[in-house]
């Protein structure tokens, strides 16, 4: 068992920090929130995550995890500190490491003992060095600390599962004995037979935008066929069931939508693009996996101006607004694109999350949240699907299309037939399927 202290209590910190403790390690969360924090000694979580809360109940319990402002004490009494703090886009593109470096330099006058520093946040590549250096300049010896990248590759909605049964554990550093610190953290995953790719720490750096830029490539790739398949008469959802069946393809992150959104994807594939610029090279796949992101959430509402062409008194209801299910996150959301345009054409919104309605309050707080679909439904000149939350899978048509004014649906994330929406006397549209 090892003693942890984890800066940072937003969504990787969390999640992180309460799985370590599930693997038997006692772990200090820490966060300058004091509000935060207090709402987590009473079993409050500042995120939803299915199945969360359950495992922190149960690690405070058992002592092995707890919450605290205390930085010097925690640090001193850890072995291992994992940096779990936001790395935001700066104005021009490029990670904001601020958070990151004024850790590192309260650190430096805190510590008197050698400790493992692992950075948990996505930090762009040469960051660990950086660390490096910076604490060696504030005179900490170079034998009192080693650095270790160690990225998360945790999904949102599914992010106890990814953490407890991740598909690799990555570990980069040249120190050897940060190494044996590292797999005795993660010493139950081991007994799994999970597998651990050890390396250098540029290179583990890399390895978390790397991934997320081809998961991201996917996504806008399967949009970008869909967009075809509708002017051609073909079937997305067929076409990408078929690629996917190839093994060197996989079905994975091939859905059709209205793009991606989250605390990753757009931030990373962003950051890549920038790191290639300043590397003196570019990323020109990654800059057109953008570009095609950001017009696919502009088509949702250009398929809602083929039916009303003027939004001006209109009333629109939204169907989900974090930008996937089992979140609350909304974050880069196909919904924010969807709002600011129909808000700039002088239409209304009514809107309906099962969670993420006090998240998306906080950038329009001018739209009309309603406790149901039924009441996002009720008396809106056309209906939008922008999440495929279960309870949207299987509405009643018939009496949705009996409350509203016009049966108007466009469904961007593919969850009904439209020969049967059709039929049941609907304008429909969705992405990648051919409406005849």
């Amino acid at each position: 068992m090892e003693k942890i202290a984890m800066i940072g209590v937003g969504y990787v910190g969390l999640v992180s920090g309460t799985g370590l403790a599930d693997f038997g390690n006692e772990v200090i969360c820490i966060d300058i929130d004091e509000e935060k924090i207090k709402k987590l000694e009473n079993n409050i979580l500042p995120i939803y995550e299915p199945g969360l809360l359950d495992i922190v109940k149960r690690n405070v319990e058992k002592g092995r995890l707890t919450f605290t402002t205390d930085l010097d004490k925690s640090i001193k009494e850890s072995d291992v500190i994992f940096l779990a703090v936001p790395t935001p886009s700066g104005k021009n593109g490029e990670v904001d490491l601020s958070y990151v470096f004024n850790v590192i330099d309260k650190l430096a006058k805190i510590i008197v003992s050698y400790k493992v520093i692992v950075t948990k946040s996505t930090v762009e590549v040469g960051t660990g060095d950086k660390i490096h250096e910076r604490l060696i300049a504030k005179g900490v010896s170079e034998n009192m600390f080693d650095v270790v990248s160690n990225p998360e590759f945790l999904r949102e909605g599914s992010a106890v599962r990814d953490f407890m049964h991740p598909d690799r554990v990555v570990i980069g550093t040249d120190s050897q004995k940060a190494i044996d610190f590292m797999k005795e953290i993660y010493r139950s995953l081991y007994l799994l037979e999970t597998p651990v790719v050890v390396t250098d720490i540029r290179t583990a750096e890399m390895i978390k935008y790397a991934s997320n830029a081809f998961l991201a490539t996917k996504i806008s790739f399967i949009n970008e066929v869909a967009n075809i398949c509708e002017r051609v008469g073909a079937n997305v959802q067929v076409v990408a069931k078929a690629m996917g069946l190839d093994g060197r393809i996989s079905s994975k992150f091939l859905h059709a939508g209205p793009g991606f959104g989250g605390s990753c994807f757009p931030k990373d594939t962003l950051a890549l693009t920038k790191m290639a610029e300043k590397a003196g090279t570019k990323a020109t796949i990654v800059e057109a996996v953008i570009d095609v992101n950001e017009k696919q959430k502009m088509r949702i509402v250009e398929k809602l101006l083929k039916f009303l062409p003027d939004l001006k008194g209109k009333t629109i209801g939204l169907l989900g607004l974090a930008f996937k299910p089992n979140t609350d996150d909304v974050r880069d959301a196909p919904a924010l694109t969807v709002i600011k345009e129909i808000l700039v054409k002088g239409g209304q919104i009514k809107a309906y999350d099962p969670e993420a309605m006090n998240e998306m309050r906080k950038h329009y707080p001018e739209i009309s949240y309603v406790a149901s679909s039924k009441d996002a439904i009720k008396d809106v000149d056309a209906l939008i699907i922008l999440t495929e939350w279960n309870e949207f899978r299987n509405m009643n048509l018939d009496y949705i299309k009996s409350i509203m004014k016009n049966p108007i649906m466009i469904d961007s994330r593919n969850i009904y037939d439209p020969q049967i929406v059709i039929r049941e006397g609907f304008q429909y549209d969705c992405i990648g399927r051919s409406i005849r």
